[in-house]
């Protein structure tokens, strides 16, 4: 396809979601997909008690966001408004991907491209 589509995928806090979504409405993409995931990076394990045993967890849950915007959307404006919305400071804080996207088809209307998203 000669339009460019690009997927914005982010890991974030599940905590961070709701301002997440709403910068994204702000920055012109407000369609998206939300997953929970579990996953670890540079954030400590964390060490908890059950019935006196201990126990560690190292895979923290994450919500992972997906978004494709077309050229009329700027990705870097998407991409700062959900790093902006989602960071706190702390370790955890999550990771944005930017990947190129070659096509997508509306499955009701047979659309394609930029049309589709």
């Amino acid at each position: 396809m000669s339009e460019e589509l690009s997927m914005i995928v982010a890991m974030i806090r599940p905590s961070r979601l709701g301002p997440v979504k709403q910068a994204l409405a702000e920055a012109g993409a407000p369609s998206l997909t939300v997953t929970r995931v579990s996953g670890r990076g540079t954030q400590e394990p964390t060490t908890g008690q059950w019935r006196g045993e201990e126990y560690t967890v190292d895979l923290h849950e994450k919500t992972k966001i997906e978004c494709v915007v077309s050229e009329d959307v700027d990705v870097e404006e998407v991409v700062e408004a959900i790093r902006e919305a989602a960071h706190t400071g702390e370790p955890g804080d999550g990771k944005i991907f930017v990947l190129p996207v070659d096509d997508a088809v509306q499955i009701r209307t047979e659309k394609r491209g930029r049309d589709a998203v």
